[in-house]
């Protein structure tokens, strides 16, 4: 792999880590604003953010109150979303995949492992929503932003 492509992999997934920490309260938990998953729209236009939100995650976890099941099926969710966010037809689906996945492995990651008193589906209910919240609220805004720089994105494709 090239310089060329490492480089933009490790810029997404340094700054997705630093946007988590930074603002930690809101990134971690059943009710969880993470404002770094505005990112999760990038897949849509790049391949190599693909890897990129899989590492950030990955560091972003390692400091989560669920600990090591964070790091592996946390990180694993931002993986299975951003790989499936890269074959959205269309940008308004882009932040779906992100939403859905993230709804039913950390909603269920954080039911198994937490001492939650709540059932299965409101936990997938309760991460859905911020996820919701942020994919589409902030992050397909993020995307028609992005779509305009596209020609200055590393490996981006183009979309109509």
């Amino acid at each position: 792999m090239s310089a060329k492509k490492i480089a933009p992999i490790a810029m997404i997934a340094a700054i997705y880590a630093v946007l988590t920490l930074t603002l930690y309260p809101l990134s971690y938990g059943v009710i969880q604003f993470r404002i770094s998953e505005v990112m999760t729209v990038l897949p849509y236009l790049t391949p190599l953010a693909v890897p990129g939100l899989f590492v950030g995650a990955l560091i972003a976890n390692l400091f989560s109150p669920v600990g090591f099941y964070d790091v592996v099926f946390g990180s694993l969710a931002s993986l299975i979303a951003a790989w499936l966010t890269a074959r959205m037809p269309t940008r308004w689906l882009a932040p779906l995949p992100p939403v859905l996945v993230n709804a039913v492995i950390v909603g269920t990651l954080l039911k198994t492992v937490s001492n939650l008193d709540v059932t299965l589906p409101a936990a997938m209910f309760y991460v859905g929503v911020g996820q919701l919240v942020i994919c589409y609220g902030l992050g397909l805004p993020f995307l028609y932003v992005m779509e305009r720089f596209q020609d200055r994105i590393p490996g981006a494709r183009p979309r109509s």
